[in-house]
């Protein structure tokens, strides 16, 4: 292609002309007259909201929509070249490698080492090959020391770095991620994105990624695809997608840091930390002054910053949580699990939640969060140690698929349960045919109606595949569910999420609690076990969400 100055562009590697795709089964189309160049060596984000379409754009790149999925096609979409009527996932693997939301269903091997090689092997690689390449991406990926483990005795997070790497080995032109990070600890999620910025940079690789929180791909990517009901609704570089999303009421859906500013009223939006760090500084803060302040800050048309609206902007205020009302639903006294001929997961844990306690599960991948959740419902018996229960425990583990076994939305949750899934107008629709976020909510409702008020709600990454408005939605149910008697916990990698909604945080590591406090005290002032809030702020006051930021910018003080 020819740039508007005269140069040469990059060839565009996907290229998509009125293209729209109905599932089999679908109620209405997914994709509807997407028109579209993504060019080689390009990073693009996707973006948009739970069934705008993200995952079935991705899925029509790698040739399983039509191909795998059935379904009705129209208009024209090309690969590298290979036409998608033509040439279908077997054909299109050769130049693109696809990791979707749900790594558990990609991997087949039994091993973590076969698993990474599968590809290669399958190419005819030599043994030699084959060997060198798994070494590197194993050692590129943070999982060499799985190699020799099984597959099934993985952690979530462990299981997806296996599939990515299983996906990378083979170096493909073209990378598709759908939520890649949605299952990795801070950590883990920040050594991805990283890896991913220096295939990009340095090997030329095509990057395209559809992720509900886009603040760590910002400053990496080219260019945001905003979908909405299917549509390209816009098609931007990263700030001039946040101003789009700030002047068209889509507050919620801006990233945390620059949710912060459109609340306190700041201009520019920041697309990094960094970025906003200096934006305070310039009108006249830094995070060591931001708790002590006691004038007004002041925005660049130097009008005090007060909290009112800006562009229809108000600072949302936080709903107050329930505190420890009741008796105990869950004790665990002297709680370890030791499998077979391995190391012991859990190790001593001494825990107890209370009626009415709302409590974020954090820490690394492998720390045992999953499995102190499989002791509380009982599918695990410890090694030694006691777990009491105080009555009915509702619990949802990392995939919402295995939850749901009927071929319509209706069947698995009732009308009360489809519509409080958000899922109205949607109750013939398979399950499968579902976004990511769409499946979780609905697996929750069939997990929570097995019981009026349990006495204890388990979740396990729960926001995977879940945009702002649904994650709101869940944060509600929660508090609800919280207020009729039942104590929550749910181990997550989402900060922004913790913060929301509980009170007090545990975190662990290697199988033992490593801290256990109020929110603001474990989430503020850290490195990876916190917000982008706090990290703008310098975990100023204890404030950890954009609502709270923005009023300790106004001089409101935050909770």
């Amino acid at each position: 292609m020819v740039a508007e100055d005269g140069s040469r562009a990059a060839e565009a590697i996907v290229v998509a002309e009125h293209f729209g795709y109905r599932y089999a089964e679908g109620d209405a189309r997914s994709l509807v007259d997407v028109s579209l160049e993504l060019d080689a060596g390009s990073l693009t984000i996707v973006a948009g909201p739970s069934g705008s379409g993200k995952s079935t754009l991705l899925r029509a790149a790698c040739g399983l929509v039509p191909h795998f999925y059935g379904g009705q096609a129209s208009g024209k979409m090309s690969v590298a070249g290979l036409s998608l009527r033509e040439h279908g996932p077997s054909e299109l693997a050769a130049v693109c490698g696809t990791l979707f939301q749900d790594p558990e269903s990609q991997v087949v091997m039994g091993a973590v080492r076969a698993e990474i090689a599968l590809g290669l092997e399958q190419r005819g690689e030599s043994a030699a090959a084959v060997a060198r390449a798994v070494e590197e991406t194993a050692l590129a990926l943070g999982v060499a020391h799985l190699l020799d483990r099984r597959t099934d005795t993985l952690s979530g997070g462990e299981l997806q770095r296996v599939a990515l790497a299983a996906t990378l080995v083979n170096r493909p032109a073209l990378v598709l991620l759908d939520e890649p990070t949605s299952q990795l600890d801070p950590v883990a999620g920040d050594e991805l994105i990283g890896l991913l910025r220096r295939l990009n940079e340095e090997w030329g690789t095509t990057v395209v990624v559809a992720d509900h929180r886009i603040e760590r791909w910002l400053v990496a990517a080219d260019q945001v695809v905003a979908l909405e009901r299917g549509r390209i609704a816009r098609v931007a570089a990263p700030t001039e997608y946040l101003d789009w999303l700030a002047q068209h009421d889509r507050a919620r859906a801006l990233p945390a840091a620059a949710r912060l500013f459109a609340s306190a009223g700041l201009r520019p939006l920041p697309t990094t930390v960094k970025q906003a760090r200096a934006s305070l500084q310039a009108v006249g803060l830094t995070p060591s002054l931001i708790g002590a302040a006691t004038a007004r800050p002041r925005a660049r048309n130097g009008e005090p910053l007060n909290g009112e609206p800006l562009n229809g902007f108000a600072p949302l205020r936080r709903r107050e949580r329930p505190g420890r009302r009741g008796g105990a639903a869950l004790r665990m006294r002297g709680l370890w699990y030791e499998i077979d001929g391995g190391p012991a997961v859990l190790r001593g844990i001494d825990l107890e939640l209370h009626s009415g306690d709302c409590v974020a599960l954090i820490g690394r991948n492998g720390a045992g969060k999953s499995t102190l959740l499989r002791h509380a419902k009982g599918l695990l018996e410890p090694t030694r140690g006691s777990v009491e229960r105080a009555g009915e425990v509702a619990l949802l583990l990392q995939t919402p698929g295995d939850y749901l076994i009927h071929e319509h939305v209706e069947q698995e949750a009732g009308v009360a349960g489809t519509n409080a899934a958000g899922l109205r107008g949607r109750e013939r629709t398979n399950p499968r045919d579902l976004s990511g976020g769409e499946r979780q909510r609905l697996a929750l409702e069939v997990v929570l109606g097995v019981a009026q008020t349990p006495a204890l709600v388990c979740l396990d990454e729960p926001t995977r595949g879940m945009d702002c408005a649904s994650m709101d939605r869940l944060v509600a149910r929660l508090e609800a569910l919280a207020s009729a008697g039942a104590a929550v916990i749910v181990a997550t990698h989402d900060m922004e999420f913790a913060a929301a909604f509980a009170g007090r945080v545990v975190l662990m590591g290697e199988g033992v609690v490593l801290a256990d406090g109020p929110a603001a005290d474990v989430l503020a002032g850290g490195w990876y076990f916190t917000t982008e809030v706090a990290r703008v702020l310098g975990g100023a006051g204890g404030a950890l969400t954009p609502e709270q930021g923005a009023r300790r910018l106004a001089g409101e003080g935050g909770r």
